[in-house]
């Protein structure tokens, strides 16, 4: 039977794509970055309401290998746009304890004293599921 060789971990596989054309769809990122290798998944991402393109996405490939190849392989046109690849985690954090470990807990600075926790978890929420908001107020 056929070993199968364990991929590294995703993150180190996947690039944020950035600058898109507001054209650009799900199968012509795809189609580019299909070039330097297999991708995994591929996604731009819309606006869940209005399902237009927020000008960014994710591509996934199958090895960090072809990463670097696609990296190489800057600058890159994608729908007649220059669009921004960036590691998703570059490899020198990669190295550091607890990259890959998933993050819980962020602080948020700077927010107006008007703010309340609907607000908060309205906007974050559309990254995620959020368990609890602590909003800390200086007495």
């Amino acid at each position: 039977s056929q070993q199968q060789t364990p991929r590294e971990p995703e993150q180190l596989r996947k690039l944020f794509i950035g600058g898109l054309s507001f054209e650009t769809t799900d199968e012509s990122l795809r189609a580019h970055f299909e070039q330097w290798g297999t991708l995994t998944d591929c996604v731009v991402m819309r606006d869940p309401n209005t399902k237009r393109s927020r000008g960014f996405g994710f591509v996934t490939y199958s090895s960090v290998n072809e990463v670097d190849a696609a990296m190489d392989a800057r600058p890159h046109k994608v729908d007649g746009r220059a669009v921004e690849p960036k590691r998703a985690v570059s490899r020198e954090d990669s190295c550091k304890a607890g990259a890959h470990s998933t993050v819980k807990k962020m602080f948020v600075g700077g927010i107006k004293e008007d703010t309340d926790e609907e607000h908060l978890r309205e906007y974050f929420g559309q990254f995620g599921k959020i368990d609890e908001v602590n909003i800390m107020t200086e007495k």
